[in-house]
């Protein structure tokens, strides 16, 4: 039976590789952007904040929305809860609207209901209109997704490009980063299992690294002079947008955030890539 699924945030890096990546495979898809920019699969929708009349009987009956909308940095026309918050809430209305019953949203590691960072806070509350919705949820708490022109690895290459690589504190700090192409298997899992109904769960790879490690094998031997500055120093550049990091970029990097990787395993039943081959097969270095 041909399924199909709208997408937010569809010509970012995980909507845009998770859309064609469905579409491969065997699914209907209808991408929402905004600006009018299409994507490369299915059919384009622009919409701008996802509660444009006309909008919910264009996708009515699908099968699941997948919310990929996120804001990763604050500024004073773009706040967090602009984002991050009132689309969540716009795009659980907008299914009801559209009879829509499945949801799947995609958080972030190291979210919880104590936490106090503003970015954080603000993917916690939009996790709550989600649970609170009655709608069929599932709501993945992800680590860096890296693959080809990812946001970590395009940032890392522009400090490549640079010459230099910043590594703020002792770089000790480690992550679980997830292949693309493994978050887009684990969300047709997703669609096709009910073990994965109103859950949150942890989308992390199989693999613990350092950020000190990460950044050495990024470089594949290429002598790039790395250099380390003290937490406090790279907070000071990032509240004075200077650097390659925002202020939140750090607390997260110091957060140290692991997840539970054998829960997704057991969960999903597949075998996960490792990072290693990934830097090296998809060419992030």
């Amino acid at each position: 039976m041909n399924r199909s699924v709208v997408i937010t945030g569809a010509n970012g890096f995980v909507g845009r590789n998770v859309g064609m990546f469905l579409s491969k495979n065997g699914f209907s898809t209808i991408g929402l952007v905004r600006k009018g920019r299409s994507v490369p699969f299915g059919k384009t929708i622009t919409t701008g904040t996802l509660s444009e009349p006309g909008l919910a009987s264009k996708i009515k009956g699908s099968d699941a929305l997948l919310h990929f909308i996120g804001q990763g940095k604050q500024t004073v026309d773009s706040e967090y809860g602009s984002v991050n918050v009132s689309l969540a809430k716009n795009a659980v209305v907008l299914c009801k609207r559209a009879k829509i019953k499945k949801i799947i949203y995609i958080s972030g590691l190291g979210v919880d209901k104590s936490s106090t960072l503003g970015y954080f806070i603000s993917k916690y509350k939009a996790e709550q209109e989600i649970v609170h919705s009655g709608l069929d949820y599932t709501i993945f708490r992800a680590s860096y997704i890296i693959g080809r022109d990812d946001p970590l690895s395009q940032n890392l290459q522009q400090q490549v490009k640079k010459g230099q690589m910043i590594i703020p504190g002792s770089g000790n700090y480690r992550f679980q980063p997830i292949f693309i192409d493994d978050v887009s298997r684990v969300i047709i899992k997703t669609l096709s299992g009910k073990k994965f109904s109103n859950k949150i769960i942890d989308l992390v790879g199989p693999d613990i690294v350092s950020y000190n490690t990460f950044v050495k094998e990024f470089l594949h031997g290429k002598k790039i002079k790395i250099k380390k500055i003290d937490f406090e120093s790279a907070y000071h550049d990032a509240l004075h947008n200077k650097g390659p990091f925002g202020v939140d970029d750090l607390s997260i990097m110091a957060g140290d955030y692991i997840g539970n990787y054998k829960k997704l395993a057991g969960l999903v039943g597949m075998k996960f890539t490792k990072y290693g081959p990934v830097l090296e097969a998809r060419g992030l270095f």
